[in-house]
């Protein structure tokens, strides 16, 4: 998800019963009107399938003007979720904060203590020429590792059996012992990682379909081998680490500029399917990055709406072959707003389904 973009010039314990917090974005257009409020916990308990996490402070995350990872990405998806009917059926949740002690077990022993002391108190700190924190970055990255975390309990408890998590800043390229990519902690891995410690997780699958490759989810995962990463990403293309690895539990789908989506369709079936079969995963989890739509600003695919549904789509038919359709999903890129906001419409109507 990072491309060197600014070198052209540029915790508490996880309670699921606390989730529906009387939590609004303040000083956004969202102020009162999305968060699910106490009241209606409730009824919202009763019906849904799917749950959508978010934070405030994934909104606040400040970044340098001009930056493609900018806030404006997460209050135009909001604003989208809104204007299509998806919040009145899946209204947003506040996510929780993941606790130190979880992250420590999936990233290096003193990763989180070192973005600590590098978090500023006020302006912006460059932690690489594309990677940035401002004071509330830190807090945003913990919100968004809470979201995955959370909903992969919600899924565990068979109340709700997809989560989707709209959350900033992505996490996917975040290595055991390094930010880059725009990423701070690796939200996906830490879960996966933490998720082995339930007693019925016994293997996870990683699914990451971003236009980058997950050089920080191989990082974290590489060694593990109850957990199967997959992932499908631009050759040759940012970040070049990690995508010529050879593990048996990692599956390395490399794409040429230029594909189109019955190619990548026909990858993913080649590449994927028989790992999964083979895995047989309890539980999945999705990096969904979305700037492989060809409207996308930083990559050269040239995927499509249909591409992203029908992706997610057999993704959810292999979940309720395997992992009692238990489905957890994060947001990772995508850079052009519009394109970003149908794409995880199409996302959430085959997620849910």
């Amino acid at each position: 998800m990072g491309c060197h973009f600014i070198d052209a010039g540029f915790t508490d314990s996880v309670v699921r019963d606390t989730r529906f917090t009387e939590t609004a974005l303040t000083n956004t257009p969202f102020a009162n009107t999305l968060y699910v409020n106490t009241r209606k916990a409730a009824e919202v308990e009763s019906v849904l399938i799917m749950l959508i996490y978010t934070h405030q402070n994934c909104i606040e995350h400040e970044v340098p003007q001009g930056h493609p990872e900018r806030p404006d990405r997460l209050i135009h998806l909001l604003q989208h979720l809104k204007d299509t009917g998806v919040t009145d059926d899946f209204p947003l949740i506040p996510a929780p904060k993941i606790s130190s002690a979880q992250v420590d077990i999936a990233h290096d022993l003193h990763y989180f203590s070192s973005l600590e002391a590098k978090s500023p108190h006020e302006g912006l700190e460059a932690l690489d020429p594309d990677t940035w924190m401002s004071s509330l970055s830190l807090a945003a990255a913990e919100h968004a590792a809470g979201a995955v975390w959370q909903g992969v309990n919600d899924v565990i408890s068979e109340r709700d059996s997809r989560v989707f998590c709209a959350v900033r800043p992505p996490g996917h390229h975040a290595e055991i012992s390094s930010p880059m990519g725009f990423c701070l902690l690796n939200s996906v891995a830490i879960a996966a990682i933490n998720a082995l410690e339930i007693p019925s997780i016994h293997k996870v699958a990683i699914l990451d379909f971003d236009v980058h490759h997950g050089n920080g989810t191989v990082d974290l995962c590489k060694d593990n081998p109850n957990i199967l990463v997959c992932s499908s990403f631009q050759h040759p293309f940012y970040p070049g680490r990690f995508h010529d690895l050879e593990r048996p539990n990692i599956v390395n789908t490399p794409l040429p500029s230029g594909t189109v989506g019955n190619a990548f369709r026909q990858a993913i079936a080649r590449d994927w399917w028989p790992a999964i079969h083979h895995h047989q995963p309890d539980l999945i989890l999705l990096s969904a990055g979305f700037d492989g739509h060809q409207a996308d600003p930083l990559a050269q695919l040239q995927l499509v709406e249909d591409d992203y549904y029908w992706i997610t789509q057999e993704i959810v038919a292999l979940a309720k072959q395997y992992s009692k359709g238990r489905v957890v999903s994060a947001l990772e890129g995508g850079y052009d707003l519009q394109a970003l906001g149908t794409s995880v419409v199409a996302h959430l109507e085959a997620l849910k389904g």
